[in-house]
């Protein structure tokens, strides 16, 4: 494969670029990149769908998809180099959920009608979703979820609670796996649903964080009436759907360009901050985590590249396993910059976020969101046995 890309796809990427630089001169301080801060702060909400308004209007937040449904029918590779100069400039604007997780699911499993009342207005920035999936006792096992939905005539009534769901209290419609079949074990009987986060019966309860953020929530659904025309596919075949919400264009180029951004923040910190009267970027072991990590990085970005071009070669089915692998590389790379940076700055580390604080205090933070990084998605244990499974052929471990 080719690494390069063409002189048309450099003129992008540098009118991406010189927009993220420009926007991003207002972004509040207290954003730091951080989904925890984008949910749970008012200023930062508000600053991330002013930033969609305007990626929509430029049409860069579904580029890839079929004009009929909000996109430009652009080749994958450019919505890839998007999320790549997205990544770098830290830059929230896109919802996570729906346009990252679910939009892809509904192009591939949805009726037409279904696509035509939401992916439009993501596309426009008009709709926020959170993910309904996680259960008290359904997490990484998710096939084993309890949460039940009994048809009556037109409609399914829901029973049931999910946990940790990302973002409820900021989203307008949520996804969610629950089972309509409960004769049948494990991910068979379960239905993929859409639902109104207004809808009647549905509560929502925050779930602080142990630095005090409220990003995830509690969503309790009692007589919930979700329309049949709602579900996504046939019923009792929603797991089919959950997974091509897991394994579509899953790169994590976006996220492997933050590292490196993030990456690049510290080596100037430890060329500026002195420690014995020498800069810290002087210190052997220091030098010799920082390159380290710039390794790992370099290979993650050219690893994301790889993603997309096997999902331009041989679809996204074929590519699922590499993009399974993309994410634990991914989240584990992220973890280990974290810890880290705190290492390195001793002390400086432990300051809480602020603007005062050196590098926005924002290590202490990160060292204890990061951790999550490798279990929300799916573990870094279960896309190992993906990898293992649907790349290599071997037997299944669970």
């Amino acid at each position: 494969m080719d690494f390069r890309y063409t002189p048309e796809q450099e003129a992008l990427r540098k009118e991406f670029g010189d927009f993220f630089r420009e926007e991003m001169r207002d972004c509040p301080p207290e954003m730091g990149a951080s989904m925890e801060s984008l949910f749970e702060i008012d200023v930062c909400w508000e600053f991330h769908k002013q930033l969609g308004k305007k990626l929509a209007a430029k049409g860069w937040i579904a580029m890839a998809w079929p004009k009929e449904y909000g996109g430009r029918d652009a080749p994958l590779i450019e919505q890839f180099i998007f999320n790549e100069v997205r990544g770098y400039h830290k830059a929230m604007g896109v919802d996570p959920i729906g346009v990252g997780m679910l939009a892809p699911t509904l192009l591939v499993s949805a009726n037409d009608e279904q696509k035509r009342e939401h992916l439009p207005v993501m596309a426009r920035a008009e709709r926020d979703w959170c993910q309904l999936w996680s259960e008290p006792n359904a997490g990484s096992d998710l096939a084993c979820l309890t949460t039940r939905a009994v048809r009556d005539g037109d409609d399914y009534i829901v029973n049931g609670q999910k946990i940790w769901t990302s973002g409820a209290h900021r989203a307008d419609w949520g996804f969610m796996l629950a089972r309509t079949n409960p004769e049948e074990k494990r991910s068979r009987g379960l239905s993929f649903f859409l639902v109104d986060m207004k809808t009647p019966g549905i509560t929502v309860k925050p779930l602080h964080s142990m630095a005090k953020g409220h990003m995830f929530n509690e969503v309790f659904l009692d007589d919930v009436r979700v329309p049949v025309r709602n579900r996504v596919g046939e019923e009792n075949q929603g797991w089919v759907a959950s997974q091509m919400t897991s394994n579509f264009e899953r790169s994590m180029i976006d996220l492997f360009s933050h590292a490196k951004r993030g990456l690049e923040e510290l080596v100037q910190f430890c060329k500026e901050a002195k420690w014995g009267g020498e800069p810290l970027a002087k210190n052997p072991i220091v030098r010799h985590k920082l390159a380290q990590l710039a390794i790992e990085t370099e290979a993650g970005l050219a690893y994301s590249h790889s993603v997309v071009w096997n999902q331009l070669k041989g679809g996204i089915i074929t590519a699922a396993p590499l993009a399974a692998a993309a994410k634990f590389l991914a989240t584990e790379l992220t973890q280990r910059l974290n810890y880290t940076g705190c290492e390195i700055m001793g002390l400086y580390g432990q300051v809480r976020e602020s603007r005062w604080a050196p590098m926005m205090g924002k290590y202490q933070n990160y060292y204890q969101l990061v951790m999550g990084l490798n279990m929300g998605g799916g573990t870094s244990e279960i896309m190992r046995n993906l990898v293992a499974s649907m790349g290599l052929g071997l037997p299944r471990s669970w």
